[in-house]
């Protein structure tokens, strides 16, 4: 009887994570987020070569506008790629596990997520508009890092941790201007691949 009480709150347990939070997703979608990242921030270097500028050198990089249009654009396209994966891979398991994708639970987890990323996407084109690039690549990981944070109480709790070192990874690039190109690979390539590998490793 024991063994069958436990069972019992075991399928209890499983139906109320199915409808309080959001499970569908995929951790192949943060390796190929990351993937995306990755390929994104060689472009961007290999921009940064073909326009004369030595990203490594240690002097001060002068951003002509003209390239900072074509880094407006990476990231909108970087940005894109890593939106289809994580559908596509979401739609995927949710169809593998039979789990509904549009639930009051995504609903909840979108709106955590997307009130921190507005903001930051608000803040990041104000530097854009003054000019003020060194700071956009750590404002973007810190508050991507907000961003899961809030969302964590909505789907896998193991979410946070990334959050947690995409946040750390954000404050300090604050120290090392000059060098975001580097930590936003770190923080959106690599730490996504990671997590991502993880995750489908605990969670397929």
């Amino acid at each position: 009887m024991s063994q069958k009480h436990q069972e019992d709150l075991a399928h209890i347990r499983s139906m109320m994570e199915r409808s309080s939070r959001f499970i569908s997703l995929s951790g192949l979608s943060g390796v190929f987020a990351g993937l995306s990242a990755l390929i994104g921030g060689l472009y961007v270097y290999q921009l940064f070569k073909a326009n004369g500028i030595e990203y490594f050198g240690g002097q001060q990089i002068i951003i002509p506008f003209s390239l900072v249009s074509q880094l407006f654009y990476t990231g909108l396209i970087i940005l894109a790629f890593a939106f289809v994966f994580g559908l596509t891979f979401t739609i995927r398991k949710s169809k593998k596990y039979d789990l509904p994708i549009w639930t009051s639970a995504t609903k909840n987890m979108l709106f955590n997520l997307a009130v921190p990323l507005v903001a930051g996407g608000i803040f990041c084109l104000a530097l854009l508009h003054h000019e003020i690039y060194g700071l956009i690549a750590p404002a973007t990981l810190i508050f991507y890092g907000l961003a899961l944070i809030n969302a964590e109480k909505y789907t896998f709790s193991d979410i946070k941790y990334l959050g947690f070192c995409e946040l750390v990874l954000g404050f300090v690039s604050l120290f090392f201007i000059g060098y975001g190109l580097v930590f936003w690979i770190i923080g959106f390539g690599i730490l996504h691949i990671l997590y991502g590998l993880i995750m489908f490793k605990k969670y397929k």
